[in-house]
């Protein structure tokens, strides 16, 4: 579909919006909770939560057993990593990201990955070379909190009325509702088209495919 040069700065959530990996974020945490003999959440419950911190997650899954947090983190993170195969990107990811970047717009991540694990599935993918920037949760902070939009639109100069994020979860879109930036959101991820909505953004889309029109 054909680009309507709206924007000057496309931000992307990673988990759920480019990767389909939110069935992996799933099994691991529950693989970790069962290894420690804790209350296995939901995957419902796990799917609501993705895109913040993982420390959040942790605290609104978990949080009753603080104390053992960390090895929570350790167990879901020897689970992430030993995965020996990456999540595919969803049908038309790469096709997308080729033409916004070939037509000069500027590519961002923000997530709610730690900087290891979104360094090593961009490497994995081969999809590192497509994005000027990123910004991962261990390094600044958790959305739905704007700094993260913020500094990218400090860091290329780009008026917030050119800018726009694009995510499966409603901290993706509320962390844009934040920043003052258009919001874009995709049903094939985390969250349920009707969490989406109560974020209000510009369009809700259920295939990568048909992200170019609306950019």
């Amino acid at each position: 579909m054909a680009l309507q040069n709206k924007y000057d700065l496309v931000i992307f959530d990673w988990d759920g919006t480019l990767m389909d990996s939110i069935g992996a974020i799933v099994s691991c945490m529950q693989a970790a909770a069962r290894d420690l003999a804790i209350n296995i959440p939901s995957e419902r419950a796990i799917r609501d939560l993705i895109g913040l911190s993982l420390p959040k997650i942790l605290h609104l899954l978990f949080g009753d057993i603080s104390h053992r947090h960390d090895e929570i983190v350790e167990r879901y993170r020897q689970h992430f990593l030993s995965s020996k195969a990456i999540s595919p990107l969803f049908d038309g990811s790469e096709h997308l990201l080729r033409q916004l970047s070939s037509h000069g717009y500027i590519l961002a991540i923000a997530t709610g990955k730690g900087r290891q694990g979104l360094d090593r599935v961009l490497s994995e993918s081969g999809m590192g070379h497509y994005f000027a920037a990123s910004r991962c949760a261990d390094e600044t902070k958790s959305k739905p909190d704007p700094l993260m939009i913020h500094s990218l639109l400090a860091e290329f100069n780009v008026p917030a009325h050119r800018a726009v994020m694009i995510g499966d979860s409603v901290h993706d879109l509320n962390m844009a509702n934040n920043a003052g930036i258009a919001a874009i959101g995709v049903s094939y991820g985390a969250n349920l088209l009707e969490q989406l909505q109560t974020a209000n953004p510009l369009a809700i889309i259920d295939d990568v495919n048909k992200l170019a029109s609306h950019l």
